[in-house]
């Protein structure tokens, strides 16, 4: 399938280009904005459900939803729609035009590339943080006849676009790692929390742990982890001893209270925190409680990954999480800045890959284009962020490597493994 080994794999941009017309060329929960240093987590959480439509500063009518495009890149015959938020929340627009820039990027790669042609126009289209700006959005590119949809970012708002292409005929590649955003025809390209369970625990079975436990938080991003948890869990041939669930910062000393017992007669070795909001304060109160470090494996999420609350927590040290091999950020992030003014988030791969996967000819120049039988090619894709494949209900899986906390920072102690 010409997958580009892990160690060199997203040293250059043409490896990306190369992995992903070899690969098709075979057979083919709760965004916490303001929490961090950028806007949306590696892990999606998007935004509660029933998001309130904006309104006009001064008046009770909603602001306008923005269905035309912004702009349009790339110059190949088959259309293909890019849906962002980029107007409302400034925090949430922040990430959509970051995204747009990466999309961007791409198609400038494409261009400047002799040896790749030139299937795809990009158009850029606002969703706003609304679902009527998502269905409006996608409804736009249906009638300008778009043959793929890439996007939109939050999890409610790929399930009203993806409810528009599917009537349409139309698959959709969104950007949400919920996973109940997933469908037949509707991908998500992102890490989601199986592949992340997945992983941690092929990880911890490595290290002869069998005692394994959970906290998760009562929201519907953590139902989806500790569903992933417990799935993966049995697949792995593990019987968690403990799930934990909690609402709140103030549930904290309870919670650990009922672990307490489980980890001093080491029933408990391994913990799974994937929540990164609440993994510092859990590790400190297991520290309070005389849990001294090591005892008891701590395991994170991808949504760890660039956190400073993470990575400056003393009680963390020595835990470790999966996470995509930050190689293909690192590798686009020169160019991105001399363009754009500015570092890359990090959710910017996603649009990047997406964008290269979109103009592959054996993908766009089908009939009909995207169709299943290609995109669901088992032998999978190679993006920014690694190896890929998407699953038949719409899920992806990624190659992902493990990384540890330790006083410098994170580094990985674990390689690419899909």
């Amino acid at each position: 399938m010409g997958i580009v080994k892990p160690s060199t794999r997203r040293i250059r941009l043409a490896l990306l280009s190369a992995a992903l017309l070899a690969v098709s060329s075979c057979t083919p929960g709760e965004y916490q904005i303001g929490s961090r240093s950028f806007s949306f987590p590696f892990g999606d959480s998007s935004p509660p459900q029933g998001q309130p439509i904006p309104m006009q500063q001064g008046s009770m009518m909603p602001m306008p939803v923005a269905t035309g495009p912004s702009e349009s890149f790339g110059r190949g015959p088959v259309k293909v729609a890019l849906l962002l938020p980029l107007s409302g929340d400034p925090g949430t627009a922040s990430v959509g035009m970051a995204l747009a820039n990466a999309s961007k990027l791409a198609i400038s790669f494409i261009e400047a590339n002799p040896n790749i042609a030139e299937n795809i126009t990009i158009t850029l289209r606002d969703t706003g943080t609304s679902i009527e700006g998502a269905t409006s959005a996608a409804s736009a590119a249906v009638t300008d006849g778009a043959k793929l949809i890439l996007g939109p970012l939050r999890a409610d708002q790929v399930t009203a676009a993806g409810a528009v292409a599917r009537s349409a005929g139309l698959p959709l590649i969104g950007f949400s790692n919920n996973p109940d955003a997933a469908s037949p025809g509707v991908y998500l390209l992102s890490v989601l929390p199986d592949a992340e369970m997945k992983r941690s625990l092929a990880y911890v079975r490595t290290q002869g742990r069998r005692g394994i436990a959970g906290i998760f938080p009562n929201t519907e991003f953590g139902q989806a982890q500790q569903a992933a948890f417990r799935q993966q869990a049995a697949a792995a041939g593990y019987q968690p001893q403990a799930v934990y669930g909690f609402s709140g910062a103030g549930e904290v000393p309870q919670v650990i209270s009922q672990a307490l017992p489980l980890i001093q007669s080491g029933v408990i070795d391994t913990l799974f925190l994937p929540d990164r909001a609440s993994a510092p304060g859990f590790a400190a109160a297991l520290q309070q409680a005389g849990v001294t470090p090591g005892r008891v494996l701590l395991v994170g999420s991808a949504d760890w990954q660039g956190d400073m609350a993470i990575l400056q927590s003393p009680s963390l040290s020595g835990a470790v999480y999966p996470s995509v091999d930050d190689g293909g950020l690192n590798a686009i992030a020169g160019e991105y800045q001399a363009r754009f003014g500015t570092q890359p988030h990090p959710l910017s791969t996603i649009a990047y890959t997406a964008t290269i996967l979109a103009n592959v000819n054996t993908l766009s120049m089908a009939n009909p284009p995207y169709n299943p039988s290609l995109m669901l090619a088992a032998s999978g894709f190679n993006g920014r962020d690694g190896i890929f494949r998407f699953l038949g209900n719409g899920r992806s899986e990624y190659g992902l490597v493990i990384k540890k906390l330790a006083p410098g920072g994170a580094v990985t102690i674990d390689g690419v493994k899909l």
